[in-house]
């Protein structure tokens, strides 16, 4: 009788210890710095994490997501009224279209561990205003704790997403007022239980 009673036991517990963990996104302790090319340059800025989380099995990443607040978006290599033009003009329908759509969202559909220190492969579907598209880049994500440290950096092609403002692929006789279809964002995550 004690092992039928101790089977469903072990049975359970053997569940809980391969349960997911999941951490929410800190969004004060987390950013995302953006950088976007040009013929003469380069600007870069940043942008907050409106919510995520990130899962992890075993102290491995499995899931998780996050939501970029594309109205927190700022300019941090002008300064004033130029800085200002920019980022109004970035948020504006020639870009990102802020007004419409102030969120865009990654959500994570696989994760390829590359080994034992925390590197990993990421693939997931990034959504920028109304566009999903599939994107893969390398990470670090550490379980510490209650704590876990994730960072990135994804190389975005906005013209996949229907910001075509600028670019080269589209446009002729642009010279050196062409902007690079791609620009990078670097993610740095903080998540708690």
């Amino acid at each position: 009788m004690k092992k039928l009673l101790f089977l469903p036991l072990l049975a359970i517990l053997a569940m809980a210890a391969v349960a997911p963990a999941t951490y929410k996104v800190d969004t004060a302790s987390s950013v995302g710095v953006w950088t976007g090319y040009k013929v003469t340059g380069k600007h870069t800025g940043a942008v907050k994490f409106k919510e995520g989380a990130l899962q992890f099995t075993d102290g491995v990443l499995t899931g998780g997501s996050f939501d970029i607040d594309m109205t927190s978006m700022t300019n941090t290599d002008l300064d004033g009224e130029y800085a200002q033009k920019l980022i109004g003009h970035l948020k504006s329908e020639d870009f990102f279209g802020v007004d419409k759509y102030p969120t865009s969202k990654f959500v994570i559909t696989r994760v390829i561990p590359q080994d034992s220190k925390g590197n990993y492969k990421i693939i997931g579907n990034l959504t920028i205003k109304e566009t999903t598209q599939e994107v893969k880049f390398f990470a670090n994500a550490t379980e510490s704790g209650n704590k876990v440290m994730a960072s990135g950096k994804l190389t975005i092609d906005r013209s996949e997403f229907n910001v075509k403002y600028g670019s080269g692929s589209f446009f002729d006789g642009l010279g050196d007022k062409t902007i690079y279809d791609e620009f990078d964002l670097q993610l740095s995550l903080v998540a708690t239980k």
